[in-house]
């Protein structure tokens, strides 16, 4: 499906929207302020995705959960090793640097989190198109990030060559930096819908 610049904004403008309140639940989380960097919108190749994330070697913790409803689509939290690992460890109360493997504990904990953040991010969908969008109940996956994308396509039998990424940074108030990247695979029908819902001609 080719993508509009006018269209690209919107999705951006989306993305500010729904970012900004993954951001206010975080910080709700954590108690604490959460700053993010202006979140960057665009349709990139799988090759592409894996690049701006990282290597395919990178270690990388993801939550994954399917859309129902209005959209259809499949939903990917991605988190560098080091930042689920520095989330996980300020939500048990544990020292910073604690946490070295994801136990059940921490997957759960790990799962939490994505599932908030996703949660108040396909909400801000929800609210700005009069959408339904119901969230599945998430997955956790831990390994490296080439073996992770494929096998997320793949299960979610998503086989269109562009994913919708957005990139943020979610920035504490002690300075450090927890990097992050939404990647949204839609179904074509739903991105129209989605377009038609904004009152854009198709």
């Amino acid at each position: 499906m080719q993508i509009s610049s006018q269209e690209l904004d919107v999705l951006q403008e989306i993305g500010n929207i729904g970012v900004g309140n993954a951001a206010t639940a975080l910080a709700n989380l954590l108690q604490e302020k959460i700053d993010i960097s202006v979140p960057q919108a665009r349709f990139v190749s799988l090759e592409e995705t894996i690049g701006i994330v990282g290597s395919i070697e990178s270690a990388v913790v993801c939550v994954t959960l399917r859309v129902e409803g209005d959209i259809k689509a499949t939903v990917l939290f991605i988190f560098s090793e080091e930042g689920a690992f520095q989330l996980i460890d300020l939500l048990t109360g544990m020292d910073p640097g604690s946490t070295a493997v994801i136990d059940e504990m921490g997957r759960s904990v790990a799962m939490e989190i994505g599932n908030i953040l996703t949660g108040s991010f396909l909400g801000a969908i929800g609210e700005l198109t009069g959408m339904r969008l119901t969230p599945s109940v998430p997955y956790l996956a831990h390994d490296m990030l080439g073996a992770i994308l494929p096998t997320a396509l793949a299960e979610f039998g998503y086989n269109d060559d562009q994913v919708l990424m957005i990139q943020t940074t979610f920035t504490r108030n002690t300075g450090d930096a927890i990097h992050s990247k939404f990647v949204l695979l839609p179904d074509v029908m739903s991105l129209k819908q989605l377009f038609l819902s904004l009152g854009m001609e198709q």
